[in-house]
């Protein structure tokens, strides 16, 4: 009897702890609003919306909209990057059970004194940074080099023929066939006019290497 008078007080305390921790339906409302800047009435995006006695909050999308859970006279915090905080004060009053707040944050400014970076320690090291730096080519230098005669060639030998090179070379190709559509085609080997530039070359020493002309001489 005493176990089962002890069991009965603990769930009465229970009970009565339980009703006096939580709050009530009628204390709940759902909070809802828009953060807007004061100058210009801009959303406010991510702003940090949060319950100062719980910590419990949200935070704002993209347009500065927000909504959550709250109990009557809530004190709010409202804190952005950039902006001053702000507090908001739910009040107990209310009859429904939400609420819409359109809430404005100011700029935060803070004006810094100027401070002026320089890349080197010194003025002696900044001395001979200035004397060892290499001036930048000009558009006349670069023309220059652009216009080298070694280059260009080098250039040519290795570009692509374009497209009116391409064509002419396929008619003379094509044209050359047709010259000699049924019969064999000239070989030089047969030229009596190249055989003659061959023998004049040979009598002037023009296939001798360099060691056998100095031998000559």
């Amino acid at each position: 009897m005493k176990q089962l008078l002890l069991l009965s007080t603990f769930f009465i305390f229970i009970s009565l702890s339980t009703s006096y921790a939580q709050p009530g339906d009628d204390d709940l409302i759902q909070f809802s609003g828009v953060v807007i800047t004061g100058d210009s009435l801009n959303p406010v995006p991510f702003t940090n919306v949060l319950i100062e006695q719980t910590g419990r909050g949200t935070m704002t999308d993209y347009y500065g909209y927000f909504s959550f859970v709250a109990q009557k006279g809530d004190s709010i915090l409202f804190s952005a990057v950039g902006f001053k905080r702000n507090r908001f004060i739910i009040p107990d009053s209310l009859t429904q059970n939400k609420y819409s707040l359109i809430q404005i944050m100011n700029s935060d400014t803070v004006q810094l004194q100027e401070t002026i970076v320089y890349p080197w320690p010194t003025r002696e090291q900044f001395k001979e940074a200035f004397l060892a730096m290499e001036i930048p080519e000009t558009d006349y230098d670069r023309a220059q080099k652009n216009l080298y005669q070694a280059d260009m060639i080098a250039r040519m030998d290795a570009a692509m023929p374009s497209g009116g090179e391409t064509f002419k070379y396929s008619m003379q190709e094509y044209q050359q066939q047709i010259y000699y559509a049924g019969q064999a085609p000239p070989m030089n080997i047969f030229n009596p006019v190249a055989w003659g530039e061959f023998i004049q070359a040979w009598k002037r020493g023009d296939f001798k290497s360099d060691r056998e002309r100095g031998k000559g001489q």
